[in-house]
């Protein structure tokens, strides 16, 4: 399997299956100008990781959002893909972190997890305690929770790549095999950071479960998808509404609006303005030339 992919299997004689996740160019381009500390690198990589391994699992088109919230040094972490494994995300760090323990960083906070799908009359969300030592805990038990079907999370990440192993245990694992879970799990947990962040899939299964029949599943690309939106930028000035937009031009001479996801600032100057509202029924206030 090449990196920036995600490649699903399953153990064809345990009813368990697993998926692996490995980012290279596309975790490069979700830190390009970010200047992130090392703890919120690691902490946003293992994030993106988890949040392919589940969106993976999306069978129609639909997005899943997560977010990490807390007073911490991390306030905020988003991540999200859609169907088709394209990614974007963020993490708004304060202060200078002093550990890479997750309690440390985020402080007191929660996780959100969200899913809107077309087939959806409202999209699905869900807020839980922060409850883990890490995020591969913390997903652990919200899964353990939401499913009740005991799941498993090996992450690892780096400034120049993200990877992560998913295992999860099916209703018929037990008839299958009574002790297939404890022996696979255990499997998994000598897996190293190094592993996970340099071998293929294949290999890296053939590594640990030599001895399992593995069934692996062609690998799907993943993408880091962040297009320019004027459009949807323009639409929410006009939401804002003339006075309150002119008002900020008046005292910046341009407009900015930050997109912290995809890092990105849209600027308008005293013309752009106008053009946004040359339509407006009450008429647009003066500008300045």
């Amino acid at each position: 399997m090449s990196q920036d992919s995600v490649c699903r299997f399953l153990f064809d004689d345990l009813d368990i299956c697993g998926a692996v996740v490995s980012l290279g160019a596309v975790w490069r381009k979700m830190l390009e100008n970010r200047a992130y500390p090392e703890p919120v690198v690691r902490l946003l990589g293992e994030m993106s990781a988890t949040t392919l391994l589940l969106g993976g699992n999306l069978k129609q088109p639909g997005r899943l959002t997560i977010q990490l919230r807390g007073n911490g040094p991390v306030s905020l972490l988003v991540i999200d893909c859609n169907e088709q494994l394209q990614i974007r995300g963020m993490a708004r760090c304060e202060t200078q972190p002093e550990s890479k323990s997750l309690r440390e960083l985020l402080g007191h906070g929660h996780l959100q997890l969200s899913l809107d799908m077309r087939s959806m009359r409202e999209p699905y969300q869900s807020i839980v305690p922060l409850d883990g030592e890490n995020v591969a805990e913390v997903f652990e038990h919200y899964l353990r929770q939401s499913d009740q079907l005991p799941t498993r999370f090996f992450l690892a990440a780096s400034s120049e790549a993200a990877a992560g192993l998913l295992l999860q245990k099916l209703p018929a694992a037990d008839p299958c095999d009574p002790d297939g879970w404890a022996r696979v799990e255990a499997l998994a947990a000598t897996v190293k950071a190094s592993e996970l962040l340099s071998l293929p899939a294949a290999d890296l299964l053939l590594r640990l479960f030599h001895e399992e029949a593995v069934r692996l599943f062609p690998a799907r690309t993943v993408i880091h998808n962040c297009p320019e939106d004027w459009e949807k930028v323009r639409s929410m000035l006009r939401s804002l509404g003339p006075a309150e937009v002119y008002a900020a031009l008046r005292e910046h001479d341009e407009v900015v609006i930050k997109d912290d996801l995809c890092n990105r600032d849209y600027r308008f100057d005293a013309q752009a303005i106008d053009e946004v509202f040359r339509d407006f029924v009450s008429g647009n206030p003066p500008t300045l030339h």
